[in-house]
């Protein structure tokens, strides 16, 4: 046995949950799982390799069935996701990896800012890469919940690239659905998209931010990006406007919509050669409305949530020197910037509750903390 796999191996035992944590249910399940990895590409050898002695962690299914994307209110999405603070790292970042993304631009015909725009979203560019071990978490999605075919195949796609020797055991972590790295490649994306663009001869979405910026063009590319057109724009409803049956895949020609007396939000007319456009009110009528094209859909198919495109989309347009949305949203409480999150987690450790590190970011143990002390004041406690 090698150094390298011996250092694996130990690796892969240190990121497991003890033996005495296993469950016969999840054991089972590895166990009808080793010859359909076999048949996926995945030696015998490397399945047991980093599977033996692995024990679930049960909290990726409690993360599965509560995804903010779907379950916050898109102000609060959003307020968390674009604020000032992230809106001036990325204009910073835009100018520091000036070089890298017009090569990228001539490559993949993506522009700077929508790259940069999904770095900041997907791993606040490069701060927050997660830190649950990808095979655990993968193995746990693949015999627990729902979606169980879809991370089996990510799982098998994982250990071919530990297999292939593309990213060391004890470095592969990411979030709790098995994204990983600067933009937070899936596995079998990272095998079909990733780019190696610095020349090293690897394709590394860990430490190189090259490689990591022209894959995420590359993806954008190869999910219908069209280069020199806007992903879309907000617009002004007439008063009285309907939008039952209306949203992003029901396609219509501008000239439909403009005869329908929509016109931009400054109240300019709609453009033209751009295309046809869905209507989005991701709050109703009564919000903010949005005309999305072509590249608001490559947008989506990185993340399959109109609330996450939104936000790629918006962040875009505020590091090329936009501002917020004109029409507000239908709220007296359109959400709280990170800043302010700190704040309260700040709070919520004086209080005594152990939440983790104060980032900004309210996971389950912050919004744990919040409906306690909600309790406790005697409001509605919800998180």
């Amino acid at each position: 046995m090698t150094l390298f796999r011996s250092s694996s191996l130990l690796c892969v035992a240190l990121l497991a949950v003890p033996a005495w944590a296993q469950n016969p249910e999840f054991e089972s399940c590895l166990n009808t799982l080793r010859a359909p990895a076999r048949a996926a590409g995945v030696q015998d050898a490397t399945f047991t390799l980093h599977t033996q002695g692995l024990a679930p962690d049960m909290s990726v299914i409690d993360k599965l069935n509560f995804q903010p994307e779907f379950r916050t209110a898109i102000w609060d999405y959003l307020a968390g996701l674009v604020d000032e603070e992230r809106v001036a790292e990325g204009r910073a970042l835009l100018t520091q990896h000036a070089d890298t993304l017009a090569r990228v631009q001539d490559r993949f015909g993506v522009d700077p800012a929508t790259v940069v725009a999904v770095w900041g979203v997907e791993s606040n560019f490069g701060q927050t890469f997660g830190k649950s071990p990808l095979v655990q978490s993968l193995s746990t999605l693949s015999c627990f919940g729902r979606r169980q075919t879809y991370f089996r195949t990510e799982l098998y796609a994982a250990m071919r690239i530990l297999q292939a020797g593309h990213i060391a055991p004890e470095r592969f972590v990411g979030s709790w659905a098995g994204a990983f790295g600067h933009t937070q490649f899936m596995p079998s994306t990272f095998e079909r998209l990733a780019v190696d663009f610095d020349g090293d001869g690897k394709a590394d979405l860990m430490d190189s931010t090259v490689d990591a910026l022209a894959s995420t063009a590359n993806f954008l590319q190869k999910a219908g990006w069209q280069t020199g057109q806007p992903w879309g724009f907000e617009v002004r409803l007439p008063p009285g406007t309907s939008v039952s049956g209306e949203g992003r895949r029901t396609k219509r020609p501008m000239s439909e919509w403009a005869a329908r007396g929509l016109r931009r939000v400054d109240g300019s007319p709609l453009p033209t050669g751009v295309g046809n456009a869905g209507l989005m009110t991701p709050a109703g009528a009564e919000g903010p409305a949005f005309l999305v094209l072509r590249n608001f859909d490559a947008i989506y198919s990185y993340n399959a949530a109109e609330s996450y495109g939104l936000a790629i989309a918006h962040l875009a347009d505020r590091l090329r020197g936009g501002g917020p949305f004109t029409t507000p949203w239908p709220t007296d409480d359109p959400g709280i910037s990170r800043a302010e999150r700190r704040e309260l987690q700040g709070f919520l450790i004086l209080r005594g509750h152990e939440i983790g590190e104060v980032d900004g970011m309210l996971g389950e143990k912050s919004r744990a903390a919040i409906k306690l002390e909600q309790e406790r004041l005697g409001h509605e406690a919800t998180g």
